[in-house]
């Protein structure tokens, strides 16, 4: 009896490791659908983990590219997702940095949408003991994107001062805490729209907020510089906004474009940049990956190092169960949302 008992449960365990629920993406533009799915080949190779998934962010990303709006495409059917957290399960005879167990975060190229994935190990951390798997899942991408674009692009110095566009917002948050809590700007000034949106930037460290649904930013940021203007501005939105930062540059001041949130790529006159001495630069902190990747392994570090410091802690602003991903699809295209909006993979309902 003990060993049919043994047996028994042998057979469930490899059940429950083969046996996963994703969300797929079946066709472009249509609804994700939820799936159980049964895969004898879901093992990590020599130098990858089996996860155990607890939370995937969402990045704007993933919503474009089950748009076929994405730069590259995936043949579908596909899960998307690429920012998880969750419980090692298995490691590959190669990985020596991970153990099963282990509470981390990682990057993966798809199939984060679901309640296990495989893993490259060496885009696999170890989640800081003051993050949580919950808060952990708006870690990397955002806080990665802002610091980087802050030090290696803009070459921000402490007591410069600093515009947020966008400010509650995932990566604009990222930006705001890091301006504030690490290289302790002298004015890091959120732009937002609403006071609980202001409150919520203020909350990781805004010194000022501009409503720009309700003041005028040029003369905003003139009265809170004091006629100087920003040393540096953070902008994912573009469209007209973008102008009216380049214009609200000081003397040798540097606006970085991070993205388009408003639908609208900005164009600018040149000339603008030359009276200022000033510099307009982008980034793609995604391509670094593939393209230097030092300089992307190294952002992630120094986040994790902020993250256990105490200096960054990411904001979640909405939570939903896996079986709603379309719900929070539409939810975050329609930018109401503040910080991350996260799936759990554990829930079943729809609240908080």
């Amino acid at each position: 009896m003990h060993r049919l008992a043994r047996l028994t449960q042998a057979i469930v365990s490899e059940a429950r490791r083969t046996m996963f629920t994703a969300a797929v993406c079946t066709e472009i533009s249509k609804p994700l659908e939820i799936q159980q799915k049964k895969d004898h080949q879901l093992s990590p190779y020599d130098d990858e983990v089996l996860l155990s998934v607890k939370y995937c962010g969402i990045n704007f990303a993933d919503i474009l590219v089950c748009q076929g709006k994405y730069q590259s495409s995936i043949p579908v059917p596909f899960t998307p997702g690429t920012e998880v957290t969750g419980i090692v399960e298995e490691v590959g005879k190669n990985v020596k940095t991970l153990k099963k167990g282990d509470k981390v975060i990682s990057l993966i190229m798809n199939g984060g949408f679901s309640t296990h994935c495989i893993s490259p190990a060496m885009f696999t951390w170890k989640l800081p003991s003051s993050v949580d798997l919950r808060a952990g899942a708006g870690l990397i991408v955002n806080y990665g994107t802002a610091y980087l674009a802050l030090t290696r692009k803009a070459n921000l110095q402490q007591g410069e001062s600093v515009l947020v566009t966008a400010a509650a917002g995932g990566t604009g948050l990222a930006a705001v805490e890091i301006a504030s809590k690490v290289f302790k700007s002298k004015h890091v000034i959120a732009a937002c729209g609403g006071p609980e949106k202001g409150n919520i930037a203020k909350s990781k460290g805004a010194t000022d907020v501009i409503d720009y649904k309700q003041e005028k930013l040029r003369s905003r940021i003139g009265e809170i510089t004091g006629g100087d203007g920003v040393n540096v501005v953070f902008d994912p939105v573009g469209g007209d906004m973008f102008l009216d930062c380049v214009k609200s540059l000081a003397r040798e001041g540097r606006i970085l474009t991070i993205g388009y949130a408003s639908g609208k790529i900005p164009s600018i006159p040149a000339n603008l940049l030359l009276l200022k001495s000033g510099s307009a630069m982008g980034l793609f902190w995604g391509e670094y990956r593939i393209m230097n990747t030092p300089v992307f392994m190294k952002s992630v570090e120094d986040v994790l190092e902020q993250a256990r410091l105490g200096n960054i802690t990411p904001h979640v602003g909405k939570e939903f169960p896996l079986n709603k991903i379309n719900e929070a699809f539409q939810y975050v295209m329609g930018r109401g949302s503040t910080g991350k909006v996260i799936i759990s993979m554990d829930r079943q309902d729809s609240n908080l």
